[in-house]
């Protein structure tokens, strides 16, 4: 019996990999550039198993709203960032926090499972599995919440304080753990403000460290660090949140700059 098709949202390299683990379980694989129209392609494939959304996280809300209807329940989000109130108002959503990396020419490089959530989360670790990607399917949506948060305390501490430390998160949490931890209370501070829910600094920290010692040698400063920032301090000011340890490092960024 033919397996139902599968829509591929932005066929970069991460969401090549998707695509690659799906078509080994025997699912044909549409794959979708974000500037075609969404709804046009709906009708000619309106009943897929599922629709990957890969594309970057500054286009994601206005993806979500131009989403045709027969596709709304069946999506699946990994952006970078991720936070439940991007995708509230979709029902039936599967999440997947990514820590695996893909770059052009190379194999997939994993740092720890990747935990996933909703009701295609079982599918998306068959697929991800026949590549000897790990996936960890998560049942309870406050737990998964809190795996959304250790990913973004991950990227934001990393990108962030790597804007005043350079070098690896490896040499970020041997040589300037004070700082770091400053950088990460604070970008804790901000996700409960964003979530309104409350967490154990200290046990998302951990989880946090896990993963830096999953790739010690993970660049800290990836080319988005400086809009991660100037986001993060917008959020804050909307939030009334004090983040002066990010305020500091912007204002050092800003100092570099016109020198």
């Amino acid at each position: 019996m033919a397996k139902r098709p599968v829509v591929v949202i932005g066929m970069g390299e991460m969401g090549s990999v998707f695509a690659r683990g799906l078509l080994r379980l025997g699912h044909p694989v549409y794959p979708v550039n974000r500037d075609i129209r969404l709804r046009k392609q709906a009708k000619r494939l309106p009943d897929p198993e599922l629709v990957l959304v890969a594309v970057a996280e500054q286009d994601l809300a206005g993806l979500l709203d131009d989403m045709p209807n027969p596709w709304r329940k069946r999506l699946v989000l990994l952006q970078n960032e991720l936070l439940p109130d991007d995708y509230r108002h979709l029902d039936k959503v599967t999440v997947i926090s990514v820590w695996f990396e893909k770059k052009k020419g190379q194999d997939s490089k994993v740092i720890i499972p990747s935990p996933a959530h909703g009701p295609r989360a079982r599918l998306i670790a068959r697929a991800l599995a026949t590549l000897e990607i790990p996936v960890k399917v998560i049942g309870k949506k406050r737990d998964m919440l809190t795996a959304l948060v250790v990913k973004n305390l991950y990227i934001l501490t990393s990108n962030i304080a790597g804007l005043r430390t350079g070098g690896s998160v490896g040499e970020l949490w041997a040589e300037h753990q004070d700082f770091a931890r400053k950088v990460a209370d604070e970008v804790i501070a901000l996700q409960e403000g964003l979530t309104g829910a409350h967490f154990d600094n200290a046990e998302l920290i951990a989880a946090m460290v896990g993963a830096f010692e999953g790739d010690p040698g993970h660049n800290c400063m990836g080319r988005s660090a400086a809009a991660r920032l100037e986001r993060a301090l917008q959020n804050a000011q909307q939030l009334r949140i004090d983040l002066p340890t990010l305020h500091g490092i912007a204002e050092d960024l800003r100092q570099s700059q016109g020198s």
